[in-house]
């Protein structure tokens, strides 16, 4: 059953309570927009493109011209976007709109950015009247979609407080995390470990799938044993079918990965196993896979086992 949330009455909207905007429908974002509508909020949504915005408008969410509206209407404004640079033009950063959109309002900041980004905005936001929640989330499409993603939460206690009954249709665990930029620096630390599992898998599959292994058998045996987990059996299925279709981008994983490393080097921190997982990820994206799920490193892989074997010294294929 989904929960309904509560949240303090925001501005009239048509003749009806906003309680939330959401900004950002695309792999992540359109399915949590769904999962709060569905929650009995009522919504406000903006996208740059008009398609993603058409099932919120069926569930029962506004849709609204710009971002501007989103503002206007809702007292707390989700941002799932991919980047500072999608976040900044959203708000007008750094133009006389920026104070006007966010003076009395909740900006939460679900994405992932880099820490010092961060920061940087919870400042500006805060020097312009609003209140500023970091958020970011653990989890791909899948959990997305059946409200199963992790929380991570920091900004002042007030803040957190208004934003956090939102989450309870998106989120099965919540963490609060103190201040800025923590929230942030706890997802790189997270992804850090999703980024290596997940090339640790492929690699392993593709050394018995280059042995003339029975592949499901041995994924079977993988997920008897106590390598398992939810990250393994998610993946493995679409392994065993070369199944890429995303449900976390291969670009969106390097993206990642790029901001662990810059992170780990500002810190004076190694990153041995990162590094290694950056490179195949950018061979990855430089083979024409960037939009595929992050298990297409699995290519970057064999091309480099092509390279060092030859096209012609592949091993019998695997039994059926």
């Amino acid at each position: 059953m989904t929960a309904v949330i509560t949240v303090a009455e925001g501005p009239e909207y048509g003749g009806a309570r906003v309680d939330v905007g959401f900004i950002g429908l695309g792999v992540m974002g359109q399915p949590m927009a769904l999962r709060l509508a569905d929650s009995g909020a009522e919504l406000i949504v903006w996208s740059r493109r008009a398609a993603p915005c058409e099932p919120l408008r069926a569930a029962g969410a506004h849709v609204a011209a710009d971002p501007a509206e989103v503002f206007r209407k809702a007292p707390v404004v989700i941002l799932m976007l991919a980047h500072g640079d999608a976040i900044d033009a959203v708000l007008g950063r750094g133009t006389p709109d920026f104070a006007s959109l966010v003076a009395d309002r909740t900006v939460v900041h679900m994405g992932t950015t880099s820490p010092e980004y961060s920061q940087g905005l919870e400042a500006d936001v805060r020097a312009a009247g609003g209140r500023y929640v970091e958020a970011p989330v653990s989890g791909s499409r899948e959990p997305a979609e059946a409200g199963r993603l992790v929380a991570m939460l920091a900004g002042e206690p007030a803040a957190v407080a208004a934003a956090r009954p939102l989450l309870g249709p998106l989120c099965h665990e919540e963490f609060v995390c103190g201040p800025v930029p923590n929230a942030l620096v706890t997802k790189l630390a997270v992804n850090l470990f999703l980024i290596t599992t997940v090339t640790g898998l492929a690699e392993s599959f593709h050394f018995a799938e280059r042995h003339g292994l029975d592949t499901r058998l041995f994924l079977e045996v993988l997920d008897a044993g106590p390598m398992a987990s939810g990250v393994s059996r998610m993946k493995a299925p679409k392994l065993l079918a070369r199944d890429f279709g995303v449900q976390a981008a291969a670009r969106d994983v390097l993206m990642n990965n790029q901001l662990v490393a810059a992170a780990a080097r500002r810190t004076g921190v190694a990153s041995p196993l990162l590094d290694v997982c950056h490179a195949l990820y950018a061979d990855t994206v430089a083979l024409g896979h960037g939009e595929a799920d992050m298990v297409a490193v699995l290519r970057a892989v064999e091309a480099r086992t092509e390279q060092v074997s030859g096209a012609g010294s592949r091993s019998a294929p695997r039994p059926r």
